[in-house]
């Protein structure tokens, strides 16, 4: 299937806070969030990449087209020529589509539609969160429904706690958001082709499409507890930093070693954050 990412939201600070980037270039190891989200999808065959690109669009493409195997294969140097041992995006295919600077998602789904011509399902996702969550189950439940789209369920990621009260403002129970039946949008969308007749211009894919969609039972989910990460906060991208450094990063379904993830092998064990 192929891979619509969504890439256009506004950057943040970089680590020498003296350029703003947008959020998918953020390091993780030696390599940005969207590399690993890509290297995820290609893993499970899924290597046509479609670029819905917004705020910071010239990083995104300079960084493709000037990609270094070398950062992370082993390599051979013959007669002044290198031969990479191994490959990360030489099977890829990834078209770059400008798609605004303030477009909602849905409309930058809109947007790059007519890449999808002939697809009968097609991948979506944020190029910002991790995963490890198995996308061969997830597809193929999603394929046996009668549902337009299937989005990852995951808990909510907030450590707060609610707090709930009587009429005279007695606490009568205090539970933390973790343990409430309630779930998050973890992104991890599968689609129908026909989804993409719902969509109307200017509007966001979840709050308007999704949402109106839900109400007409046409989307399913699939709920995950396993490892689910966004890189929305300072404390989440340096948590994600630290697994990818250390080795075990459990996004990494494709590979058992720190090379592959897209780090050194010979960095500092540094721990994650709790």
């Amino acid at each position: 299937m192929k891979v619509v990412l969504f890439c256009g939201g506004y950057g943040m600070r970089m680590r020498d806070g003296e350029r703003d980037v947008p959020k998918p270039m953020a390091m993780v190891g030696s390599r940005p969030l969207i590399w690993h989200v890509m290297r995820y999808y290609a893993h499970f065959g899924h290597r046509d990449f479609i670029l819905a690109l917004g705020y910071g669009a010239r990083h995104i493409k300079s960084y493709f087209r000037d990609y270094d195997e070398t950062d992370s294969n082993d390599f051979v140097i013959e007669g002044g020529r290198v031969t990479p041992l191994q490959t990360d995006v030489a099977d890829w295919r990834i078209t770059f589509v400008n798609t605004g600077i303030d477009t909602p998602i849905g409309e930058r789904l809109r947007r790059v539609r007519r890449h999808l011509e002939g697809e009968e399902f097609f991948l979506a996702n944020y190029a910002d969160v991790l995963t490890d969550a198995p996308l061969d189950a997830i597809c193929e439940r999603f394929v046996r429904s009668d549902a337009l789209v299937s989005l990852l369920a995951v808990p909510p990621q907030a450590a707060f706690h609610v707090v709930e009260t009587d009429a005279d403002d007695r606490v009568i129970d205090i539970e933390s958001v973790a343990e409430l039946r309630m779930r998050e949008n973890g992104g991890y969308f599968v689609m129908r082709a026909a989804l993409l007749d719902e969509l109307r211009e200017g509007q966001d894919l979840v709050a308007d499409t999704l949402t109106r969609l839900a109400h007409e039972r046409k989307v399913v989910a699939y709920p995950y507890n396993g490892f689910w990460m966004p890189a929305d906060t300072v404390k989440e991208r340096v948590v994600l930093d630290q697994l990818a450094v250390s080795g075990k990063a459990p996004w990494a379904v494709w590979s058992s070693n720190a090379i592959d993830i897209g780090t050194t092998a010979h960095g500092p064990d540094r721990r994650p954050l709790t």
